[in-house]
C-alpha cells in the first residue's frame, strides 16, 4: 500500500515521504479499515509517541496521522461492534502507524459508525477537533448554559468547535486570534473577537472558562481573568499559570464512540460545521502537509475518490 512515513524528528514535516508499506492485518480486537479520508495534526512531529513504542523502543519509520474515515475491510479476533463493508470514522492510537496511507489496522472500540450522508472528507474532519472540543468543555470544562467561554484559536479546527458546541450549549463565546481570522471567527458563531496583536485581551473582563490552545503568556493573561470557581482547560501541555479561585485542567483527547456520534449527528443536523482548508490526494499529501504560508482550517488528505 502507499504511505507517508517519517524518519527524522529533526526534520519534522519537511522529512515526509510516500513510500510503499505492506498492508497491516488486524490482531485481537482490531479491524483493518481501508481509508477513504485522513487528517493530520501539525504538532504530531513533536509528539514522542511518534517516533518511539510505549517501551521507548524506536518505532520509525512511522506513518503519522490519527484521525481517518473509510471502510472496515477485515475484522480481527474476538472483534465486536463492527461489520466487513462498514463505513467508520475515529481516531487511531498515539503508538502505532496512523492514517496517511490507504489501509490502517486499528482497535475497533476507537471507532464510531459513519452515517451514509456524511462524506467521508467531513467524517476524518472531525475525530480530534471535534473530541477536543467536546471533553474540554463539557468532560473538564463543565460548561453550563448562561455561563462564557473565552475560546483561543477561534478560527482554527479545533477553535471553530468549541465556538460551535459551547453555543449550542448556551454559552457566550469570546474568540481570539489574529486580525486576519476575525471574520471566521465570527461566522463560526464567535460573539466577540479579540486581536491578540492589536486588542486589549484584558478588557474582555472575566469569563467562566478559557480553552487554550497557545500557552505561554497568553495562558498566564487569561488565568487572571477567570471568575471564581471557573475553569482554565488547556491542550498545550501542564497548565503554567492558575486562576486564583478555579481550577487548571491539562488533558489529552481520547477515543470515545459515544461522543463521535453525537458529534456527527450534529452534523447532520446542521448543528455543527466543519472547518476544512485544503484537500489533497495522498499522492500531493507531502506538498499539502508543508505549506509555505499560513492556511486555515485542517488540511485533509483523500486516499480515494
Amino acid at each position: 500500500m502507499k504511505a507517508i512515513v517519517v524518519t527524522d524528528q529533526a526534520a519534522g514535516t519537511a522529512g515526509m515521504t510516500l513510500v510503499e508499506r505492506p498492508e497491516p492485518s488486524a490482531a485481537i480486537n482490531d479491524v483493518v479499515v481501508q481509508i477513504r479520508a485522513s487528517g493530520f495534526v501539525p504538532t504530531e512531529t513533536e509528539w514522542p509517541s511518534t517516533w518511539t513504542d510505549r517501551a521507548g523502543r524506536d518505532r520509525t519509520p512511522s506513518i503519522p496521522g490519527h484521525e481517518m474515515a473509510g471502510v472496515v475491510t477485515a475484522l480481527g479476533y474476538g472483534t465486536t461492534g463492527l461489520s466487513v463493508g462498514q463505513r467508520v470514522f475515529g481516531i487511531t492510537d498515539w503508538h502505532r502507524d496512523g492514517t496517511l496511507a490507504e489501509y490502517v489496522a486499528v482497535e475497533a472500540r476507537n471507532l464510531a459508525p459513519l452515517p451514509g450522508d456524511v462524506d467521508f472528507t467531513v467524517g476524518a474532519s472531525l475525530p480530534i477537533s471535534g473530541l477536543t472540543a467536546w471533553q474540554g468543555l463539557f468532560v473538564h470544562g463543565r460548561l453550563q448554559a448562561g455561563q462564557s467561554v473565552l475560546a483561543h484559536g477561534a478560527a482554527g479546527a479545533v477553535g471553530t468547535m468549541v465556538t460551535q458546541l459551547a453555543r449550542g450549549a448556551g454559552a457566550y463565546v469570546i474568540g481570539t486570534g489574529r486580525a486576519a481570522d476575525r471574520q471566521m471567527a465570527l461566522d463560526f458563531g464567535a460573539q466577540e473577537f479579540v486581536d491578540l496583536d492589536s486588542d486589549a485581551l484584558e478588557d474582555v473582563g472575566g469569563v467562566d472558562l478559557v480553552f487554550d490552545v497557545i500557552g505561554g503568556d497568553i495562558q498566564h493573561r487569561s488565568a487572571g481573568l477567570i471568575r471564581a470557581g471557573g475553569t482554565l482547560v488547556s491542550v498545550v501541555g501542564p497548565p503554567e499559570a492558575r486562576p486564583d479561585d478555579g481550577l487548571a485542567i491539562d488533558f489529552v483527547v481520547e477515543s470515545d464512540r459515544t461522543q463521535l456520534s453525537e458529534i456527527v449527528q450534529q452534523v447532520r443536523d446542521g448543528r455543527l460545521r466543519t472547518n476544512i482548508g485544503n484537500v489533497a490526494t495522498l499522492d500531493n499529501a507531502v506538498v499539502a502537509l508543508n505549506p509555505t504560508e499560513r492556511t486555515t482550517g485542517k488540511t485533509i488528505i483523500r486516499t480515494r475518490p
